[in-house]
């Protein structure tokens, strides 16, 4: 009876071990099987259209790092996030794995219709009919011209090539910058005119030592130099040439010391810089916070319909026309810039990084094909009566056109040396001669006043 108890007790052990040990190996296999067919199923994408001579690092995603402005990351973007887990191997097989902790990202954007009826014009600005009672007949559903589809062209482009850098994405506001590009002609004039519906950044841009020999840039983003430039008049130095020599002395400096790699980025960046040192030498530009000028995309400036630098133009912002011409070329992704003086006229609180006005409100009417054949300081008086008559060849304005004033502040008087005073007769004192007056009358340049070569530089 024992020995029976004895048996049995054994084959109940068995039973339980061959029980354990089948559990265990089912669920390995289970476990294995289930993690080849999720590493199986993971999704691959192909991107398109596929690049035309792929690299070999092409097949490793490209890794996010270094430092970001976080609020900047996902500026305007509407986000949706999903968390999905799948079970891994072992941690240390699964950290050297890039696949194994990453993000697929795929971004929807709807590329907009521009507008292509006065009706659709005048939801956007409702003062454009009164303000222009004779566009309506220049303004037709065929108009659309192919500058708005390359701009979302562009856009889309962009877009695609910086999925990877999230804080170089443009934002939602800089994507929808432009409601409509239209091809306008007057039947009867036969005057061209771009029209664009946007908003207005603000350009602080530009320099020119001959009218305002102190700088004032104070935008992170400034440069000195604009795309309408002229031939220096004076021997006034550039302000900002002393700072650019400056640094190009540092680099020159830095290259004596550098390692080789770093030596070619010194050599090109001082490449830069002496040919911006030999430009400001030789040209001068327009000044934003002074000049009345707006900005066009780059694409902008090429076709059969293209608009160039030196073009007249007119802003129209709420009841007011400004007179304006095209006085820089910026980037292809990126339409609505005027000039500080024109922001300022606009909104007296806009600066480099405040625009004046955020809406797609503000139309911009650039006359094709009006540029001067030669350049020079703006002649605000010239401007005027050219857009006038611009403005008159499309039907004319109910309102009279902005008045732009010089605000270019008077150029210092120099300090006389002193000089032995020679004795003159009372008749000489009473009457002195006018070239020798201090107060003599400058020779005016165009619209702003030079002072003679008599005066000196200050």
């Amino acid at each position: 009876m024992q020995k029976l108890r004895l048996k049995t007790l054994r084959r109940i052990v068995l039973v339980i071990f061959l029980a354990l040990f089948g559990a265990i190996t089912l669920r390995w296999i289970s476990l294995e099987r289930w993690h080849r067919e999720a590493m199986r199923a993971e999704p691959v994408e192909i991107p398109t259209p596929p690049p035309a001579s792929p690299s070999p690092a092409a097949s490793r995603p490209p890794a996010i790092s270094g430092k970001f402005d976080l609020p900047r990351l996902f500026n305007g973007i509407t986000l949706h996030t999903e968390l999905e887990t799948i079970p891994g191997a072992a941690a240390a097989e699964e950290r050297i794995d890039p696949m194994s902790y990453a993000i697929d990202l795929k971004m929807r954007t709807r590329v907009p219709t521009p507008n292509r009826t006065m009706d659709e014009l005048t939801k956007v600005s409702p003062e454009l009919p009164k303000l222009f009672p004779n566009l309506a007949l220049m303004v037709k559903p065929d108009a659309v011209a192919p500058f708005f589809g390359q701009l979302y062209e562009t856009k889309v482009r962009v877009l695609r090539e910086n999925l990877s850098r999230l804080d170089q994405l443009l934002s939602r506001h800089n994507f929808y910058d432009c409601q409509t590009v239209l091809q306008l002609r007057q039947p009867e004039s036969h005057r061209r005119a771009l029209l664009l519906q946007a908003d207005m950044d603000v350009d602080a841009d530009g320099s020119d030592g001959d009218r305002v020999p102190a700088g004032n840039g104070v935008s992170p983003t400034f440069k000195p130099f604009t795309s309408f430039r002229w031939s220096k008049k004076t021997a006034r130095p550039n302000p900002y040439l002393p700072l650019t020599e400056d640094r190009l002395r540092h680099l020159d400096a830095e290259q004596t010391t550098a390692t080789p790699e770093r030596k070619r980025d010194l050599r090109s960046a001082a490449a830069e810089l002496r040919d911006e040192i030999n430009a400001m030498k030789k040209f001068s530009y327009l000044i934003g916070t002074y000049d009345p000028f707006i900005v066009v995309p780059g694409n902008f400036t090429k076709g059969p319909d293209a608009v160039k630098v030196g073009d007249y133009a007119v802003v129209v912002s709420g009841n007011a026309i400004y007179p304006a011409i095209v006085g820089d070329v910026g980037p292809n992704d990126k339409v609505g810039e005027a000039s500080l003086r024109i922001g300022k006229e606009i909104n007296s609180l806009s600066n480099p990084n405040n625009r004046p006005v955020s809406d797609l409100k503000v139309t911009y009417l650039i006359f094709n094909g009006t540029a001067d054949s030669s350049w020079g300081p703006p002649d605000l008086e010239k401007l005027q009566a050219r857009c006038e008559t611009f403005v008159k060849e499309i039907g004319g304005a109910s309102v009279p056109l902005h008045h732009w004033e010089n605000t270019v502040p008077p150029l210092p008087t120099p300090t006389p040396s002193p000089t032995p005073t020679p004795s003159v007769s009372p008749a000489e004192t009473a009457s002195p001669s006018p070239a020798l007056s201090p107060s003599a009358s400058p020779v005016p340049t165009f619209a702003f006043p030079t002072p003679s070569p008599s005066a000196g530089a200050p």
